[in-house]
């Protein structure tokens, strides 16, 4: 599959690529989404098939409400009704991966500059069978599942301490059961046989909104961060300016996530609930990876958590938010409960580093400036132009990170297999502290990165063939390769 170069837009050739990239996308994030659920046990509590449709929505940028009858159990009104806005973003990476790269991947033979009327062909072709392939997912993804009272126990007990509520019964209600002539015991004994229906679905016309929006910025990502895809005529600059930065953060943050999950792959081995935990890092390692990115760089968060929804959470996160509501959440904070949280400052630092180090490897120099003067071509210039650009891409992805990763659930209900009764969790990051602290961390990596790359000749080695044709160069000094350190 290749993009014809030449402006004319070949129907056959867009309708091969356009399905390949959607349906690959959309079968990996049923893949992963389907083998995370059944992991952590929720086909247990519902049909499989309607809990993958439905949590794929969700990792599109689609809304799932739970609903049904739990007034058995004393909840009416807006209790027994909330809404879930957390995307498993475990499946969203995977689809947004496999679709960006397939969808880039068509356009190379385009060469350097692909017509602006083409590409937005190919690209509108990908958004209408998305939303199509969506727009079902919405239909299938709604499911009823039954909660049984008679399993229902206290609050920090086990089962085995609960016991079941009707074994109870006598006991505890003493001489007071032969009120009303065992009226009393009769009662409770109807509301513990009770059996609610409750159940999840999914909101099309919200949905699919969310989709188009999530499926157009997967595509624009993807063209900010493939080095060797096309660009239209006029935007030949973002080669050697904005894709270098981008294709740097993206892959450190995606490198991230892979340590995340070989992190979650060791806790299993060591963990008495080792599916648990595996099922929970394909779903949603990215989820913590990328929440702990901005926390690690001083980004304060604030939220609170209650009921079950607290359990969800890691180690010290759920100790601070348990006792906690609406207050900062900061790295000094979660220290104070548990020294080895400076290490994720530490390994947040690091990755920034590296960032700026791929930048500089990834930016071509000039000719003029791998002779090592310093001009508008030379170290300083370069260093300039790293410290600059990663720190545009870097302000405007850490606060991006904190809205993807924000948390709002409320569960008065079964939502998905996982019932939590009158609980709730809230995490929101700081949008405008995000923001300068982006740009200031960019900016420092960027200059620190480039300094390194040019001390160690390694400036530009990796520069694509693109962005070394765009670069601007005087000719007066011969391009020999990377210049030594001088």
């Amino acid at each position: 599959m290749s993009a014809s170069g030449s402006g004319r837009v070949r129907p056959a050739e867009v309708l091969l690529s356009t399905v390949a990239a959607v349906s690959w996308a959309f079968l990996a994030m049923a893949g992963v989404a389907a083998l995370g659920l059944h992991l952590v046990g929720a086909d247990s509590a519902g049909a499989l098939g309607p809990m993958t449709a439905a949590a794929m929505v969700l990792a599109v940028g689609g809304s799932v409400t739970p609903s049904g009858d739990v007034k058995a159990f004393g909840l009416t009104g807006a209790q027994a009704h909330s809404a879930v806005d957390i995307a498993p973003l475990g499946i969203s990476l995977v689809g947004a991966l496999l679709l960006g790269w397939l969808f880039v991947r068509s356009l190379r033979g385009a060469g350097a500059v692909i017509d602006g009327a083409e590409l937005a062909t190919r690209a509108g072709a990908v958004v209408l069978l998305f939303l199509l392939v969506l727009a079902g997912l919405t239909w299938v993804g709604n499911d009823t599942v039954t909660i049984d009272a008679s399993t229902l126990g206290v609050a920090g007990k086990s089962k085995q301490e609960q016991g079941g509520l009707l074994e109870k019964l006598p006991g505890e209600l003493g001489d007071i059961a032969d009120i009303g002539s065992g009226l009393l015991p009769d009662r409770i004994q109807r509301l513990i046989d009770a059996k609610a229906a409750v159940g999840f679905t999914v909101e099309a016309g919200r949905s699919v909104l969310g989709g188009a929006v999530w499926v157009v910025a997967v595509l624009l990502i993807a063209l900010l961060v493939a080095r060797r895809a096309p660009v239209p005529h006029g935007l030949e600059a973002a080669h050697r300016t904005v894709r270098p930065a981008a294709s740097a953060l993206c892959g450190v943050l995606v490198l991230a996530v892979g340590a995340g999950l070989a992190a979650a792959l060791y806790a299993a081995i060591g963990d008495d609930h080792p599916r648990l935990v595996l099922g929970a890092a394909l779903l949603g390692a990215p989820n913590g990876v990328w929440l702990g990115v901005p926390l690690g760089l001083f980004v304060p968060w604030h939220g609170g958590a209650s009921g079950a929804l607290v359990r969800v959470l890691p180690d010290p996160l759920d100790d601070l938010l348990a006792n906690e509501h609406n207050e900062p959440i900061t790295v000094a904070r979660l220290a104070e409960l548990d020294g080895r949280v400076w290490l994720l400052t530490v390994g947040c630092v690091l990755m920034i580093l590296a960032a700026g180090v791929l930048t500089a490897v990834r930016t071509p120099v000039g000719r003029a400036g791998w002779s090592g003067r310093v001009g508008r071509s030379g170290r300083a210039g370069f260093v300039g132009r790293g410290a600059l650009r990663l720190g545009i891409v870097t302000a405007v992805a850490l606060p991006l990170l904190c809205r993807l990763t924000e948390v709002s659930a409320g569960a008065s209900l079964s939502v998905l297999g996982f019932d939590a009764f009158g609980a709730g969790i809230e995490l929101h990051g700081g949008g405008a502290v995000a923001w300068a602290l982006g740009a200031g961390w960019g900016a420092v990596a960027g200059a620190a990165g480039a300094l390194a790359a040019w001390a160690t000749g390694a400036a530009g080695g990796r520069a694509s063939r693109f962005a070394l044709d765009s670069t601007p160069h005087d000719d007066s000094t011969p391009y020999d390769g990377p210049a030594t350190t001088k």
